[in-house]
This record gives C-alpha cells, sequence and structure tokens, in this order.
C-alpha cells in the first residue's frame, strides 16, 4: 500500500513551510536610536492640558 499523493503534496509544503526555523535576528536590527530632546518635546507634562486627557465614570454619566 502506497501513501495518498495529496498526503505527500501536504507533507512537502509543510516541510517546506515549517522544517526550518527562520533566520536569527541580531540585536542591532531590533534597536532603533533617537536623539532626546530637552524638556520632554512633544510628550512632556503640561499641567494646563492634563484635563484633556482626564476621564471619570462618574462624571460621564452626569453624577
Amino acid at each position: 500500500m502506497g501513501m495518498d499523493v495529496s498526503t505527500d503534496t501536504a507533507a512537502v509544503a509543510r516541510h517546506a513551510w515549517f522544517g526550518k526555523l527562520p533566520e536569527r535576528v541580531r540585536l542591532e536590527d531590533t534597536l532603533e536610536g533617537a536623539k532626546a530632546t530637552p524638556g520632554g518635546g512633544a510628550n512632556a507634562y503640561d499641567p494646563e492640558g492634563s484635563w484633556k486627557c482626564y476621564s471619570c465614570l462618574a462624571l460621564d454619566l452626569g453624577l
């Protein structure tokens, strides 16, 4: 008894897809450098504008 041709084709496809581990990624390729700006730049804390991000369920419901 021989193996089914479709089973052989599926096995070949699985081996082509999963047969080996992917190439190793170097640490240098995973890091990205960015210069820091004095004062924090766009993400600096702004106490006057902090109310814009405030969220409270009680206030949202009008309680």
